[in-house]
Formats: C-alpha cells, structure tokens, sequence
C-alpha cells in the first residue's frame, strides 16, 4: 500500500473535532468540581485501600519501566512515557499529602513529595521537553532550515510551519 499524505482540510477537521469534545469536557468538568468540593464528606472509609495504593504503584512502577525501557531503546516514545511518569509521580505527591494531612504521617509525605516524588517528576518532564526540543533541532537541520527553531511552547503542533503563530 502506497503511503498518501493526510490532506490539510482532513487534519484541520479532527483537530476541530478534538478540540470541540475536549472543551465540552471542560464544560462537564468544571461544575463536576464544584458539585464535588461542595458534597463530597470530609471524612470516607475507603474499601480495597491496599489495593488502590499497591494498583497505583504498580502502574507507576509500569511507566517508569517503560520509560527506562523506551530511553534505553532511544526511542520517541520516551517522550509520552516520561511525560504520564511525571503525571503518576505528581498525582502520588498530591494523593500522599491530602490523604495525611491532620495526621503525624504528613511529615513522611512532605519528605517523600519534595526529596523524592517532584524531584522525580521535574526530572522527567525536563527531559521530555529537551527530547522535543532535540528532535525539532535535528529536523531542522536536515530540512535545510537556517532559522533556529522556536521553544516547546511555541512550536506548531506538527514540527515546522510557516503559518503566523496563533496565540
């Protein structure tokens, strides 16, 4: 099968498309936030506890494996598996302090969330972002490109444009 390029029109429906369901998300998800922070109980016996965290673990003991594996392989793919590693390590910082404050256990959190878990996370998403950075380097420069290209957070969606940016 030949490969055939996606048209800019079929490109620009999806985006659009994606972008519609994502900001219907939002619509749901910000009074969800407040019906929760207004109904939710203070206090909650949870059931499975040891398996929640021991699941939670797991799935970061997953990613990060992944990751280590896709580095070690060089390969793209670190970058979205460095990125939901940072994502797990921040949401266990955050689940290990709310879920201890009020008990002697928040000073372990504290500890854990700054010398270990954000550290961790920092780590990840700083590499991430100079493997993008790398990768846009080098397609610069073997598409002839002069111009250094722009930071992450500037960069088109798809690599190289010529398009006005749009801010």
């Amino acid at each position: 099968m030949a490969y055939r390029p996606l048209s800019a029109d079929f490109i620009r429906r999806r985006r659009r498309r994606a972008l519609e369901l994502l900001l219907a998300c939002l619509a749901v998800l910000v009074p969800w936030t407040i019906f929760l922070a207004v109904s939710l109980p203070d206090q909650y016996r949870a059931h499975h506890w040891r398996l929640t965290w021991a699941g939670f673990d797991g799935l970061l003991l997953i990613a990060m494996s992944l990751t280590v594996y896709l580095g070690w392989r060089r390969r793209q793919a670190v970058i979205p598996a460095a990125i939901a590693t940072a994502t797990l390590l921040i949401c266990d910082a955050w689940f290990d302090l709310t879920l201890d404050l009020g008990t002697p256990d928040i000073w372990w959190s504290v500890a854990s969330a700054v010398l270990v878990e954000l550290p961790l996370a920092a780590f990840f998403l700083t590499r991430a972002f100079i493997l993008i950075s790398m990768t846009i380097r080098q397609a610069y420069t073997q598409l002839g490109i002069e111009e250094p290209p722009p930071s992450v957070l500037k960069l088109p969606l798809f690599g190289i444009s010529r398009e006005p940016d749009r801010d």
